[in-house]
C-alpha cells in the first residue's frame, strides 16, 4: 500500500499526518517511513524527528509544542503534545473577498412570516418565562402529541419550551437580559407559527416584560399566569384552549417557493474526533460558500473552539472593526475562564481526545473550516439577530446545546451539524442535520447520521463534491424533508439558554 492510502497530509508544510486507517506497530508506510508503535484511526503520526519544545504542525499550522523529543513513526497525542506560547499573527481583512452571485438561483419551500423572515418549519411553542412554569408548559404540550395533532394539517408539533432560570437572578444586567433575548428570539422565530407563554406570576422574568413590543400579529401570540388562572390544573386547561386557537391559525400556513437566501444556517460540530477538520467540516464549509453565494448566511459559533485559530477569521473580517470585535470576544473568554481558575485549553474533551484531538489549537483549526472561505460580515452577541448576509459570527459557548439555543434565538432555521464520535442533537423548532466525519460512524449510526463526509477520508469523492450534495440537502430539509433527529423525535429537551450572572 502506498503512503497516501494510509496517512493523510493535509499541507506541505505538515510534521504529523492522520491515520486513514488503523496503523500497526512495526507497519511499514512507505516512503521509508515506519510506524514504531500502533496508531489508532484519526490520531496522527510523525512524519519527521521533532525536538522537545519544537512546534508541531497540522493545516500548515501550530497545533502545539513538543513535551519530549518525538521519533519519526512515533504516535502524537496527549503524551507528547501540549498547548505552549500562542502567538498569533493577524492581517486583518488580508483574505477578505467579496462574494459573487451564483449564476443559478437557488430556491426551497418556506412559510414566509408577516416581517419577510421565512420558516423552514411551522411549530406552535409553548414558552415558560421561568422554571415554576415548565411542569404547566410540559403538560400542555404532551396533551397535543400523537393522533391528536393530525387534526391541524401543516402544522409540525406543539413544543414546550422550557429551561431552569427566570427568578433568583438579578432584575437588570447581563443575565436576564441574554435570557429575555433567547425567550424573544424563540418567540418570533420564522419556524413558529404561534406562541403561548406562561408564567408564574411573582417571577424576576415577568411575562409582560418579555412579551412587550414582540412584533407579532395579536392572533400569533397569548400570555397566560399560573396564579391569575387559579393554580396549575386550571392554567393547563385555559393553556390548552389557547394553544388549540394558535393552532387554528398556524394550519392556514402553507409553504411557498422562496429564495435560498432566506436560509440562516447554525453550524456546530460535537463529538469531533481527527477527522472533522478533514472532512465533515470542510464539506460544510464548502456548502456554506454555495449558501453565500445564494445570498443567504451561516452562522459560525463556540468561541472557546475558534481559540487559536481566529486570525484565520480576522484575516477574512469585513472591516477592521468586525476583526477587533472577535478579538475582544476572545479577550473576554479569556478572562472569564481564568477568573473561574481554568483556561482555553481545557478543551478538547474526553470524547475528542479518544477521536485524535490533542489540543485546543488543533480542534479549532479544524472547527473554522465550517465556515467555508467567504468573509466575516459581522459578529454577534449571543441570540442576537445578524443585520448583515453571508458569514457571521455568533459568542457562544462551546457547549452545544447553549451555542445552538443562542444560533436559533439568532433567527436559524436550519442547523448543520458535524460530528465524528456521534452526538444524537435534536433542536426542535429548528431541524438539526448530523454530518458524519467518517463512513464507519455514518454506519454504525445510520439512524442518526444524515449525510457522509466519510467519503473524503475514503478517497471516493471532494470536499467540493461532498459540499455540493450537503448544500442540496440543505434545500430539501429546508423544504420539509425529514431530519433523522426530527424522525427520532428528539430536540425536546435541548433549550439551554446561557446562564451568566449570580444565582441568589
Amino acid at each position: 500500500m502506498s503512503i497516501e492510502s494510509l496517512l493523510l497530509r493535509l499541507h506541505p508544510a505538515d510534521d504529523v499526518a492522520v491515520a486513514r486507517v488503523a496503523i500497526t506497530a512495526g507497519q511499514a508506510l512507505g516512503d521509508g517511513l515506519t510506524a514504531r508503535e500502533a496508531v489508532p484511526a484519526g490520531h496522527k503520526l510523525a512524519l519527521r524527528g521533532i525536538a522537545l519544545g519544537e512546534d508541531v504542525r497540522k493545516y500548515g499550522q501550530v497545533i502545539g509544542q513538543a513535551t519530549r523529543d518525538i521519533a519519526a513513526g512515533e504516535h502524537v497525542h496527549v503524551h507528547n503534545l501540549d498547548v505552549g506560547p500562542l502567538l498569533l499573527a493577524h492581517a486583518d481583512g488580508r483574505d477578505y473577498r467579496a462574494t459573487l452571485p451564483a449564476a443559478t438561483a437557488a430556491h426551497f419551500d418556506g412559510y414566509v412570516r408577516h416581517d419577510g423572515r421565512v420558516g423552514t418549519r411551522n411549530y406552535v411553542l409553548v414558552l415558560s418565562s421561568v422554571n415554576c412554569s415548565a411542569t404547566v408548559c410540559k403538560a400542555i404540550e404532551r396533551h397535543y402529541g400523537g393522533p391528536l395533532l393530525a387534526a391541524w394539517p401543516g402544522v409540525d408539533g406543539v413544543v414546550a419550551v422550557t429551561h431552569g432560570t427566570g427568578c433568583g437572578m438579578a432584575g437588570t444586567g447581563e443575565g436576564i437580559e441574554i435570557l429575555r433575548r433567547t425567550l424573544r428570539g424563540y418567540a418570533v422565530h420564522p419556524n413558529v407559527g404561534g406562541v403561548l407563554v406562561i408564567g408564574l406570576g411573582c417571577e424576576v422574568n415577568q411575562v409582560q416584560e418579555l412579551v412587550q413590543d414582540l412584533p407579532l400579529p395579536p392572533e400569533r401570540l397569548r400570555v397566560l399566569g399560573i396564579q391569575d388562572a387559579g393554580g396549575t390544573r386550571e392554567a393547563i386547561q385555559q393553556g390548552i384552549h389557547q394553544v388549540a386557537a394558535l393552532l387554528a391559525v398556524a394550519t392556514q400556513d402553507v409553504r411557498t417557493p422562496v429564495a435560498a437566501r432566506h436560509l440562516l444556517v447554525g453550524l456546530q460540530c460535537g463529538g469531533s474526533d481527527g477527522y472533522s477538520g478533514i472532512s465533515a467540516n470542510p464539506a460544510l464549509g464548502a456548502a456554506v460558500d454555495l449558501l453565500v453565494q445564494q445570498g443567504g448566511t451561516a452562522m459560525l459559533s463556540e468561541t472557546p473552539e475558534i481559540y487559536g485559530a481566529e486570525h484565520l477569521l480576522t484575516a477574512r473580517a469585513a472591516s477592521p472593526h468586525v476583526a477587533e470585535r472577535l478579538r475582544e470576544r476572545i479577550r473576554w473568554w479569556e478572562a472569564y475562564t481564568a477568573q473561574h481558575g481554568g483556561d482555553m485549553n481545557n478543551n478538547p474533551s474526553p470524547g475528542n481526545k479518544a477521536g485524535g484531538i490533542t489540543t485546543i489549537l488543533e480542534k479549532s483549526l479544524g472547527a473554522v473550516a465550517k465556515g467555508g472561505q467567504t468573509g466575516l460580515m459581522e459578529v454577534l452577541a449571543y441570540a442576537q439577530q445578524p443585520s448583515q448576509h453571508g458569514l457571521v459570527f455568533m459568542d457562544t459557548p462551546g457547549y452545544d446545546p447553549v451555542s445552538a439555543t443562542g444560533q436559533v434565538a439568532g433567527g436559524a432555521n436550519l442547523i448543520c451539524f458535524t460530528t465524528g464520535r456521534g452526538s444524537t442533537y435534536g433542536c426542535k423548532p429548528t431541524p438539526s442535520l448530523k454530518i458524519a466525519t467518517h463512513t464507519a460512524i455514518f454506519q454504525r449510526m445510520s439512524l442518526d447520521m444524515d449525510f457522509n463526509a466519510g467519503g473524503i477520508v475514503d478517497g471516493d469523492c471532494s470536499v467540493a463534491e461532498a459540499g455540493q450534495k450537503l448544500f442540496e440537502l440543505m434545500l430539501a430539509t429546508a423544504s420539509g424533508r425529514a431530519t433523522l433527529s426530527e424522525t427520532n423525535d428528539l430536540g425536546h429537551n435541548e433549550f439551554v439558554p446561557w446562564q451568566l450572572g449570580a444565582v441568589m
